[in-house]
This record gives structure tokens, sequence and C-alpha cells, in this order.
């Protein structure tokens, strides 16, 4: 080894110097060191020598440093968190009533979605073939997973066709994504404490535990939403079913108030989704699975803290290394309200159309023009142009006039291709997102598309953000090829709003319906709607007994 490490010196020595030119040098006594390394008054030579560069008294204590768990606060936004969870009761009536409906619905979206071979290609265990004792039902199917990729399976098939319920604020998102995670969490823990196990003490859950973590997990996601809107720094909304997800899986499993604190902090510090999938040049599929994605990764960091894995405290707020400077642009939290029951009694029911929530009252307001211009012996054919007056969010998310549509993806968050498709079929399914599907080769939809021109009005999206309307309006003006126009047609909130909510109950029960209907026979179908009509025999049921319901053997839908 010495003659080694003299032929390195030796080496070294020979290596040629560059020259560096005089007028490069300073005096040291010039340099300004960053502010970060500054320490009382020491001059500027004493101050580089005592820097942090030096990692030796690092080195020298780490052995001694305490878990960064304790002896440190957490950030207040974790806590309030983690306490809302384990401390606050839900008595609001009408929280679990809509939760009842949203569970019913989220279920129907998951069906739905079987029928896509894009999205049953993602679905089953990670090696073909595996059954997990007391695993995770995947409702549809006959899949007995581990409760993280039961999660992932659930949470992928209720996204897949953006049918499912929405939270519009500041921030937008899905917060029935979330029961990915909490119905595989509940399914597991039931099903392996009745074959003897003892996971959370024990618990057996039935569907009011099941709809009390929904109520709570919407809380969350919705919460964090209301002010803070994470698009605009380049992030995807599933950061929030994340955060929302670990939460409650943790209070599920067992964890306490603190490990709970824990896990939420590792949400955070978890790797977060770039939006960039939603949009152009990048619009694909994985904007479909991104909230199993989140639902997974939940279940898996509240089962690391299950085994012990401690948090970190600061992790919004450290100073360089939390989330708000990194990837929040240095700003905080804001919150308009306490955590309560607030979001699931006001959240949004996609009911008419498979469509991106932003564009639901354009579609409906399509619908109403496609009927009127059949009266008048008309058709869209005869449209020269269209003005979509809408609010901010929808011009930022779905304005692609003439973006060419690529894929399914492009088309289901497009408005002028939603607006086009109901105008020219008078209809609107997910079939119709479809490459090679009538709607996406139609030479009139594409036309139409183009003809179709939004702008914003500063109203609307005003009345988009205020707590008391939380409107999503858009109003169509049509000009016809012989220069009529047409009155404008206006739909400022869509059915399965709060203010359309007993308005939409019958369609939100007829979507479930339909969705069964592709799965079971008519004896399953309406066992499961008396079922879920009847509040209370449902809340008392045990989660797996329900699931179970939901089984299918040999799918149609998943054979290759």
């Amino acid at each position: 080894m010495s003659a080694i490490n003299r032929g390195l010196r030796q080496a070294t020595r020979s290596l040629p110097l560059r020259s560096i030119p005089r007028s490069a040098l300073r005096p040291l006594s010039t340099i300004k060191p960053a502010a970060a390394l500054t320490l009382s008054s020491a001059t500027p030579a004493t101050r580089i020598a005592r820097s942090s560069f030096s990692t030796m008294s690092a080195l020298k204590s780490a052995s001694a440093a305490p878990s960064p768990s304790e002896g440190t606060g957490y950030d207040k936004e974790i806590t309030d968190i983690a306490s809302y969870v384990h401390n606050q009761n839900i008595d609001s009536e009408l929280a679990f009533d809509t939760a009842r409906w949203v569970f019913l619905d989220t279920l129907g979206c998951g069906l739905e979605a079987l029928r896509f071979k894009e999205c049953t290609k993602l679905l089953g265990p990670v090696v073909p073939g595996t059954v997990v004792p007391s695993g995770s039902r995947v409702p549809g199917t006959d899949f007995q997973l581990d409760p993280v990729n039961g999660a992932f399976n659930i949470g992928a098939m209720i996204r897949w066709l953006d049918y499912n319920d929405c939270w519009l604020a500041a921030e937008w998102g899905h917060p029935s994504d979330n029961l990915g995670a909490i119905l595989a969490v509940a399914d597991w823990i039931t099903r392996t404490n009745k074959a003897g196990g003892n996971v959370a003490g024990g618990k057996i859950f039935t569907v009011r535990d099941v709809l009390e973590a929904m109520i709570k997990a919407h809380e969350i996601q919705g919460c964090l939403a209301l002010l803070n809107s994470y698009n605009k720094v380049g992030l995807d909304h599933v950061v929030l079913v994340k955060v929302a997800s670990t939460a409650v899986v943790s209070k599920m499993l067992g964890l306490s108030e603190k490990q709970t604190a824990d896990a939420i902090t590792h949400a955070w510090v978890d790797g977060q989704s770039l939006r960039t999938y939603r949009h152009s040049p990048n619009t694909m599929s994985r904007k479909s699975w991104a909230a199993g994605d989140a639902c997974q990764r939940a279940v898996n960091l509240a089962l690391k803290v299950l085994k012990g894995e401690t948090g970190i405290p600061t992790v919004l707020s450290a100073p360089t290394w939390g989330f708000y400077d990194v990837l929040f642009k240095g700003k905080t939290f804001e919150f308009q309200r306490d955590y309560g029951s607030y979001v699931m009694e006001n959240v949004l029911f996609k009911v008419s159309y498979p469509a991106e929530f932003h564009s639901q009252t354009a579609v409906e307001a399509s619908e109403k023009i496609h009927h009127q211009l059949k009266a008048m012996g008309k058709s869209a054919a005869d449209i020269k142009a269209v003005t979509c007056r809408t609010h901010e969010a929808c011009i930022r998310i779905i304005d692609k006039q003439f973006k060419p549509m690529d894929n399914f993806a492009d088309r289901d968050h497009c408005i002028q291709y939603m607006c086009s498709v109901m105008l020219v079929f008078g209809r609107l399914t997910a079939g119709d997102y479809l490459d090679g599907s009538e709607a996406a080769t139609s030479e009139l939809v594409e036309s139409l598309r183009k003809k179709i021109k939004c702008v914003e009005d500063p109203q609307f999206t005003a009345d988009y953000h205020d707590p008391a309307l939380r409107t999503i309006s858009n109003g169509l003006t049509v000009e016809l090829n012989d220069g009529t126009v047409l009155p404008e047609v206006v739909v400022e909130a869509p059915l399965g709003h709060r203010l359309r909510r007993e308005e939409a109950k019958p369609h939100i029960l007829a979507k479930y319906k339909r969705h069964l209907e592709q799965h079971f026979g008519a004896d399953k179908v309406q066992q499961l709607v008396d079922l879920g009509l009847d509040g209370k025999k449902l809340e008392s049921t045990p989660v797996d007994e329900y699931v179970d319901l939901y089984v299918v053997k040999d799918s149609k839908f998943l054979k290759a």
C-alpha cells in the first residue's frame, strides 16, 4: 500500500497547474461568506474556518443523537391532523348519510372501470397467482391481496374513469379516492382478526367504521385544499390523498396519536407526484392510477410506523430542507376552518357525465343546446362558433382548443372535446374517449372542437372560491352559420352539487345500479341496492361480509 501511495503522490506533483489570472484573485478579507455560514462577529476568515463544511462534529455526536421525534416539537399542521383523527367525534347525520351515498357511488365507479383493459392490466397480485391468506378482496374480482397492493387495486379502479366524487377549491381533487386505502385496510384487518389474528387490538370493522374513516379522510384532504394550491407549484393533488389516507389508516391500524403524527410526516416527506401526466404534452394514463399509487404508499408508510419507524417532526417547516421551502416556494399552509365534517357534507357528486368536473356544467349546457338545435331542425354541423364563459381553473386545466387529442387521457381532460361530443351525438360516455371510437374518429367532433373558445368570467371564478357557493359555472353561446346567435345557456351548479343534492340522489342510485348490472345478475343487483338504501343495516354489516358480496369469480372483464 505504501508504494501505491508514494506513486499517487508523485503523480499528483507532476500534474500541470492551470494558470490563474492575477485579476481573478482577491484578498481573503474581501470574500463575503454566505449568510448561512455567518457566526457571531468573527472575522471572515474565522467564519470560513469555523463553518459547517466540517463534518467531524457531526460524526462525533451521531451515536449520541436522539431519535428525530424525541424532544422536538411537531409542526402544528401535523399534530392538528393526528388529534382530529384520534379525538374528534363525528356526530353529523348529514355527513354519514352523504358518506353512504359516496360509498355506493364510489364502489360502482370502480366496478365500471373493470370494463376497460387499460385498467385491468394493472390489477391483481404483483406475482401472478399469489393469494394472500385473509387478504384484502378487490370488488368485481377474485383477487385476495396484501393491504398495500389491495389499496392500489381499489384506488386505481375508483379513479380510472374520473367519475367519482369531487372537491373544488384552491386545489381540486377526489376525496373518495381515499376509499382505496380505507377499504383495503379495514377488510384485511377484519379478515385477519376473524382468522385468529390480533391486528389493531382484534378490531372487527363494520361499514359504519369505513364511513367514519371516509368522512375524516374527506375532511383532511378537503381542508388542506381550501386555500392551498398545490397545482400552482407543479404538484399533483394526490399528495393530499396520501396524507389523508395515511392519517386515517394509521388510526385504523391501532397506532397511537403520536405514531399517527409520525406516519403523516412520512407522507409529506415522501416523493410527491408531478402533475405533468395531466398536462400537454405528457397527458397519459398515469393520471388514472395516480390515486391508487397514493393509497398504496399511505398504507405502506403506516405499516412501517407500526413496526416502530419514527417520524420527521418539522417535515413541513424545517428551513431549507422542509416541504415548505423545497416544494411550496417558502409559503406555509393557510386554513379556512377547523376539521369537522364540512367537506363530506358539501362534496360534489359526479352524476351525469364521466367528465372532468370543471366541465360538468358546460357539458350539461351542451346537452340542452343539442336538444334546442334538434327542435330547430338543425345540428352541430350548423355551428359556426361557440364561446364558453367559464372560471379560471377550467381554463388552466382543460382548455385545449387546438391541442391534438392523442389518447383517452387527453380527451377526458379537454372541455372542447367533451362539449363537442355532446353537441354532435347528444351523449357523453366513457367509451367516447377511447381510441378508434365513433366520437374520437368523428371529423365533425374534431372540427367543432376547434370552434369552441374559452374566456374567463371573473365573477364565475369568484363564485368558484366562495365558501357559501362553490359553484362551477359555465355558459355557452352558440353562433350558427346563418348568423343566428342562440341565447347563452348557463349552468352554475352541476347535478350532484350541494344545492342540487336531493335532485341528484335518484340519478346516483341509477348510476350505481347501472354499474352493478355489468357484473351481477338481477337478484344480486337488487340485494346490493336494497342493502345500500337501508342505512342502519348497511352500517352494522361487518366490512368483510359486505365486500364478499362484490366478489366475482372468473370475471369476463379480467380474461386475456
